[in-house]
């Protein structure tokens, strides 16, 4: 699958993946401190943002689609950052092709399996009948009866685009993942390791990180370091700054 992407900079590469429900523009402000010294590909994942929609969707697929990107572009070894759903894609790339990874940093996720937690999320977007939507903040004001949190709807949001007859659109393909949500919540679907550098970065106030998932961790990233920001699940959006302090010193030594 041809996957949309952003492109700036120059240095070695430096692919981002983005988490559910996010697009490469999540990464836009990031990519620029990024892109300072390394070339930056913000890439949006299939049934998001840009990228064409498929009713398949499951981790292997994710990592056949970035072997396909990174191939067409000759990339050769590649550094990954990946957040939440795409923390879950990189680290599944990076066991299953480890000689096509030179350094990997896995944001507030780990490879374990988790509950389905984004039911009032799917369920509030279903909800919204596109056909007769007037304007955004009708949009914002119907979702508020499933998720309270103003910043959440806001970024969830950010996926509404007009369409070229004036109506309303969704990035993603919500059926697609309202049909394979379970299958996101799974753990790793390769099996083995990848012993390369790696850095997860957890939030302190987040719970998909738990007391005890070291030891998964030693098991599949043998070589890994983990440090933690005062934040929630959206590390990079909440703490942009120390973020970048923690990423750019691991990915240049």
């Amino acid at each position: 699958m041809k996957l949309f992407y952003r492109q700036s900079g120059q240095g070695e590469p430096l692919i981002i993946l983005h988490g559910l429900f996010g697009s490469s523009d999540n990464w836009y402000t990031l990519a620029k401190t990024f892109a300072e010294q390394f070339t930056v590909y913000l890439i949006d994942q299939r049934n998001h943002g840009q990228s064409p929609h498929s009713q398949e969707f499951d981790y292997k697929l994710l990592a056949e689609d970035l072997l396909e990107f990174i191939n067409e572009h000759n990339l050769k070894k590649v550094n990954i950052i990946g957040h939440s759903m795409g923390g879950k894609a990189a680290m599944n790339f990076a066991v299953k092709y480890p000689e096509r990874v030179k350094k990997l940093i896995v944001v507030d996720i780990v490879p374990k399996a988790y509950p389905v937690h984004h039911d009032n999320i799917l369920e509030g977007l279903l909800s919204i009948d596109l056909s007769h939507l007037s304007s955004r903040t009708e949009a914002d004001d119907l979702l508020s009866k499933y998720l309270p949190e103003l910043d959440v709807r806001q970024f969830l949001l950010k996926n509404l685009y007009r369409t070229s007859d004036g109506g309303f659109g969704w990035r993603p393909n919500l059926k697609a993942i309202d049909d394979h949500i379970k299958e996101i919540g799974e753990g790793m679907q390769y099996d083995g390791q990848y012993e390369g550098p790696t850095l997860f970065i957890v939030g302190a106030r987040s719970t998909y990180f738990k007391m005890g998932d070291e030891n998964l961790l030693q098991q599949v990233f043998p070589a890994y370091k983990l440090v933690t920001l005062d934040s929630g699940h959206w590390v990079q959006a909440e703490k942009p700054k120390e973020f970048a302090e923690t990423v750019i010193p691991f990915l240049v030594k």
